[in-house]
């Protein structure tokens, strides 16, 4: 019993133990603050970000406490010590030192946000939450064609933003190009299909390219970037089976795979509308006869 008593009389212990249960009751006031919150914030983006800075505030809170509990009074008798046990920890947690720093990073620079989509060692997604150590992501792609969510979620170490380019679909610049090709025979009306295609992209595409156009003044005062065509053009190729027109358009970065199924409905529908003036093409083979072989057998 008494060495008990004197166990718990050692300062070390009394100053651990001091340390641990005010850890705890951070720990215990930002779960309620989150709670509440949760409660309180009806707008989804605003009650992400205040939970994340309640978060980020008692994490800083742990490591200031962290560090004066462990101040020592006669630091210069202890240089060495301190220095070669920094240096450990720094090798051995080196990837969740970066990861950290990446997260003040992101925070920070703004490399993205949740909701951006990205793509980010080789992973597109779209970002659903970035917390301490991990950014983590909607999948998409896959065994899941254009895209759509592969409906596996993937957490990514914040290191990766230090380590490769990140891919930013929506940053700045909330439109991507995207093509698509028609492909007509040779005895096809050429000017009317093109015709067909620019007018049925125009039409389709106006609101896009009315919105495009203004986000795209801002991206060229603010980076050094020169102007570029967004309305619809398009682009003719000759093959040795058909006629190939390139149709590029803009379009909103998370509405490519239904554009460009409207654009290919819509167009199907005024080539058939042109009673054969139009044609589209397909592969053709020519099947050439074997000619006939005379056998005499002869005794």
């Amino acid at each position: 019993m008494i060495e008990l008593l004197d166990f718990f009389d050692n300062p070390i212990v009394v100053r651990v133990t001091k340390l641990l249960l005010w850890v705890l009751f951070i720990v215990l006031v930002i779960g309620f603050l989150r709670k509440l919150l949760k409660k309180r914030i009806s707008d989804l983006s605003i009650r992400y970000k205040a939970q994340k800075g309640v978060e980020v505030i008692g994490y800083l809170l742990i490591g200031i406490l962290v560090l004066i509990s462990f101040t020592v009074d006669n630091i210069e008798n202890y240089t060495v010590i301190i220095g070669l046990f920094t240096a450990g920890i720094t090798f051995t947690l080196q990837e969740l030192i970066l990861s950290i720093a990446g997260s003040f990073y992101i925070f920070f620079v703004r490399v993205y946000k949740p909701g951006d989509r990205i793509e980010i060692n080789g992973i597109k997604g779209d970002v659903i939450d970035i917390d301490s150590i991990y950014t983590t992501l909607m999948e998409m792609g896959e065994w899941v064609s254009s895209d759509n969510y592969s409906g596996r979620i993937i957490k990514i170490s914040n290191a990766f933003v230090f380590k490769g380019p990140i891919k930013n679909y929506s940053m700045d610049f909330p439109f991507i190009w995207d093509e698509l090709d028609i492909l007509i025979t040779f005895d096809s009306d050429v000017e009317l299909a093109k015709k067909i295609m620019l007018d049925t992209a125009t039409s389709l595409l106006s609101e896009y390219t009315a919105s495009s156009m203004a986000k795209w003044e801002e991206m060229v005062a603010h980076y050094y970037i020169e102007n570029a065509t967004l309305e619809p053009t398009l682009a003719l190729r000759i093959t040795d089976n058909w006629i190939a027109l390139n149709l590029r358009y803009i379009t909103d970065y998370k509405l490519r795979r239904v554009t460009k199924n409207k654009l290919f409905h819509q167009i199907s529908q005024a080539v058939s509308a042109t009673d054969g003036k139009v044609n589209l093409a397909s592969t053709t083979l020519q099947l050439l006869k074997i000619p006939e072989l005379e056998v005499n057998l002869k005794k």
